[in-house]
């Protein structure tokens, strides 16, 4: 018995299906595959406009579901975003050092290595939706005690209560989205917690701008107490969303998988195929007895790819310098000339805008383009505008031409983020690994996203200091420019296959039968357009 859409080929080996009778490879022939069975010679009306109501309606519930589940990624935008402000205040409150401000501000990244390392075990153990609802209870906790925090000491326990939430609520949103996605809109909806993590870091900047009028030991606490309020809306939508199919069948939970299946699928008569290939997939990630820890540790070939490939570019996200780009924002353009408080709130509020409004054509695009074009223009383009940036920091001096070319360098580096690196790391983490060790090797690309955060964050200041703002985006530029490689040689493209399809991307070193067929494909349909 083989996956379904999995066949033999010629060797006795077992290789995917890459025609247009797989049902698994595009949108469009699934399109009209679905089109020439409805319009047959048995059609009939009513039954099509039934079929028709059924598929909106299921677009709909998992749309839903997706948006309940990525509440959580807003918190984390929200407190990036608020801090790159409210830190301008509280040290004007709180009376602390540089040194205090960088551990202040980096602290939260390095916490949520915990939550997200937790996180793996605990969404396996209680389940995804349940995992979701424990990070925004720790995360409130945090953010009522940085909220009333009267000294540097109470602040980073709150900060350190926070991180935790985040870590949780990191890592668990994508694994669940992805296994309640139907497999042709599974990487934009898998998108949807970087854009909430955008539109959190615009409403940041957006607190920043509202509340600096105020008296600073009182605005820094508003800023921070309304991060409260997305927490209220996960209590609802954990009343909402059903559990993950995924999870249930490891639970041997089969019935309860079937009904959230007919929920999230168009297409009953393909709910028991994807349930048996659901079942197939646990039945022979469990044949082994090792414990999931000891087989990361100890990993098999194809399973040490699938890790390379998910840790590395989620490193790769943010050793690039996204979060010296949007904590420091107001330390950029004040090195680029800026000096008035507001003006430079102001600033990062369009950089709050650009970067929300380009992670919309990321979620366009990444199930009709793919996720290794959007990462090819996303890395170029951010080597190109860091260089520029570290260039006009470094020799244009504070002019009005520096100023501007600051702002477009930093806005053009937060969109060219949003349209690829930015969502699509946390699209391939989600689904490239097999599911025993789903969540839990999805928790290690999550800590390694968080360990980079937190090293760049805490770091970022000292170093500017040293080599000066420019000399640190000049790294920055040559890292970047080494991820354009590593995209090249360690990244697959995994459009248009299902979850457990694309393990067999890993077996034979990234090489799929077919891919190139696939490819050619893919640049027909561009061309086309």
């Amino acid at each position: 018995m083989g996956l379904v859409g999995v066949q033999e080929n010629g060797n006795n080996e077992m290789g995917l299906s890459l025609g247009g009778k797989n049902k698994y490879t595009r949108m469009d022939s699934q399109q009209l595959t679905n089109d020439d069975d409805s319009f047959g010679d048995d059609y009939n009306a009513s039954e099509h406009h039934t079929q028709l109501q059924r598929k909106k309606t299921t677009r709909k519930y998992v749309f839903a579901c997706s948006v309940f589940a990525s509440l959580n990624s807003v918190l984390l935008g929200y407190d990036v975003g608020v801090m790159s402000g409210a830190i301008l205040f509280i040290q004007e409150d709180l009376k602390i050092t540089e040194v205090q401000e960088e551990v202040l501000i980096g602290i939260l990244s390095v916490m949520s290595l915990l939550g997200s390392l937790g996180g793996g075990r605990t969404s396996d153990a209680i389940g995804r939706k349940w995992t979701m609802g424990l990070a925004a209870i720790i995360f409130q906790a945090g953010a009522a005690v940085m909220t009333f925090a009267p000294s540097f000491q109470v602040l980073m326990i709150g900060r350190i209560l926070a991180g935790i939430g985040i870590g949780f609520g990191v890592m668990i949103a994508p694994v669940y989205i992805a296994e309640i996605s139907p497999t042709v809109s599974r990487g934009s909806l898998t998108s949807f917690p970087e854009i909430f993590i955008n539109l959190g870091i615009l409403l940041g900047y957006v607190s920043n701008y509202v509340f600096s009028g105020l008296p600073s030991h009182t605005s820094w606490r508003i800023m921070l107490a309304v991060g409260i309020l997305p927490s209220v809306f996960i209590g609802f939508a954990l009343c909402v969303i059903p559990e993950s199919p995924r999870w249930l069948v490891m639970k041997n939970r089969a019935e309860e998988a079937r009904e959230v299946l007919l929920k999230t699928n168009d297409n009953e008569a393909e709910v028991e195929e994807r349930l048996a290939e659901i079942q197939l997939a646990a039945g022979l990630n469990n044949t082994e007895g090792k414990a999931v820890w000891r087989e990361l540790l100890s990993p098999s070939p194809e399973l040490s790819r699938m890790l390379i490939t998910g840790i590395g570019i989620q490193c790769f996200q943010q050793i690039t310098g996204i979060d010296a780009t949007v904590y420091y924002s107001p330390e950029i353009f004040k090195s680029a000339g800026i000096t008035d408080k507001s003006k430079l709130l102001g600033a990062t509020v369009a950089v709050g805008v650009t970067k929300t409004a380009f992670i919309l054509i990321a979620i366009l695009l990444i199930d009709r383009v793919g996720r290794k074009p959007l990462l090819y223009v996303s890395t170029i383009g951010m080597t190109v505008c860091l260089f520029s940036l570290g260039t006009t920091l470094s020799f244009l001096g504070d002019g009005s031409v520096g100023i501007g070319l600051a702002i477009l360098s930093v806005c053009g580096n937060v969109a060219f983020f949003s349209v690829g690196i930015g969502p699509v790391c946390w699209v391939l983490t989600s689904e490239i690994f097999p599911l025993r060790v789903r969540a839990q090797a999805s928790a290690l690309g999550a800590v390694g996203n968080r360990v980079c955060s937190g090293f760049v964050a805490m770091s970022f200041l000292s170093v500017a200091r040293a080599i000066t703002v420019g000399g640190a985006f000049f790294i920055f530029s040559a890292i970047s420019a080494l991820s354009v490689r590593f995209v090249y040689r360690y990244v697959p493209e995994t459009k248009g296959k299902s979850l457990e399809q694309i393990e067999l991307l890993f077996r034979d070193g990234y090489e799929l039968h077919g891919s190139r067929e696939v490819q050619l494909g893919d640049v027909e349909h561009l061309v086309q357009k």
